[in-house]
């Protein structure tokens, strides 16, 4: 028996097991040399990712955090700045590799989610000159995890782009979960693509994919990145087997995030009587701010857990809901079945 078989997960969207589908289309995979650029289905991955975004080349990574941190030690050379907010991902959950490896310096503005002031990312970039740490590049997160699943505007993302323009830097999008953006508001993929330098795009969360991101950009930026991947311990063999299941996942998975968005919707109308829901949802994300409720994070973990409900701890009053591929209606009903049950008994 599995995790998964024992209780409904809502911990992450990280959680999701290969469909039956995608472990056939694994099986099947043609595989080659991935570091001699010989593996059949990674290429093809990478191609149809880049055009996807409308960039000349993209390249696969087996990880999120990897292909985020390629594509900054892309854009920032050792010593200078990348802006962020405070609650990215690329300065929250990667363990200080921007500047453990990139020996890159970040700076960052108040965490407000998808919420950000283009104004006030203007005001903060620093030029060359004087021994000042020059900004370099400016990162975004879209979706915003910590930011419960919220959407960057395209107004604001195409605002930020000519800060970037204008103080002549560039701008990288984090974009593990932009497919949610994409189908919440409708804006094509290719309409995201433009307006980034870089992107890192994953396939292992909603997407459902076992393994995997890739970083997309110019074809001379990902020549480079081939190197910065080698040397970070990313090079694979026959990883087609990997790639076919984000092919998969990219023909099949894509339009059903809407269903994942659906189940959040009513996880949050659930909760939200009970004042711990902690912002407005619009994709698979629910995050929960218990500052005053009775029960802090653990303590709700628990009791959920004792429920058959996983649910993520991310601080002392911070907890979170994660909808994905592999949960159903059914367990959406056992949710709602313990969560207001709990909040209401604390």
């Amino acid at each position: 028996m599995t995790v998964a078989d024992l209780f409904v997960d809502l911990r992450s969207d990280t959680v999701t097991r290969p469909t039956a589908g995608m472990r056939e289309a694994m099986a099947a995979a043609e595989v080659g040399d991935d570091v001699y650029g010989e593996d059949p289905s990674v290429n093809a991955l990478e191609a149809e990712v880049a055009a996807l975004f409308g960039h000349e080349a993209a390249l696969f990574a087996p990880s999120g955090s990897m292909a985020n941190q390629i594509a900054l030690q892309l854009l920032v050379s050792p010593g200078d700045e990348l802006l962020c907010d405070a609650d990215a991902h690329v300065v929250t959950y990667e363990i200080g590799a921007a500047a453990a490896y990139g020996g890159i310096s970040s700076r960052t503005w108040p965490a407000v989610g998808a919420d950000i002031d283009p104004e006030v990312v203007a005001g903060m970039i620093r030029p060359d000159g004087y021994f000042a740490v020059p900004t370099r590049a400016i990162a975004v997160e879209q979706t915003h995890n910590r930011g419960g699943g919220g959407v960057i505007p395209l107004a604001t993302l195409r605002d930020l782009r000519g800060v970037a323009d204008e103080a002549g830097v560039a701008l990288h999008c984090d974009g593990a979960r932009i497919w949610h953006a994409h189908v919440a508001d409708g804006v094509p993929l290719i309409e995201y693509g433009r307006l980034f330098d870089t992107l890192s795009v994953c396939l292992s969360k909603g997407l459902g994919a076992p393994v995997g991101s890739l970083v997309v950009g110019s074809a001379e930026k990902i020549e480079r990145a081939r190197t910065i991947r080698k040397r970070m311990g990313g090079g694979m063999r026959q990883a087609g087997v990997l790639a076919a299941a984000g092919r998969y996942a990219l023909a099949q998975h894509i339009d059903r995030l809407a269903d994942d968005h659906a189940k959040a919707a009513r996880l949050a109308e659930a909760v939200a009587p009970f004042g711990v829901l902690a912002t407005t949802v619009r994709t698979n994300l629910v995050a929960l701010d218990l500052t005053k409720h009775t029960l802090d994070a653990r303590a709700l973990a628990a009791a959920a857990r004792a429920e058959g409900v996983l649910i993520s701890v991310l601080g002392p009053r911070t907890a979170r809901l994660v909808t994905h591929l592999g949960v159903s209606d059914a367990d959406i009903d056992r949710a709602l079945a313990a969560l207001p049950r709990i909040l209401a008994n604390a």
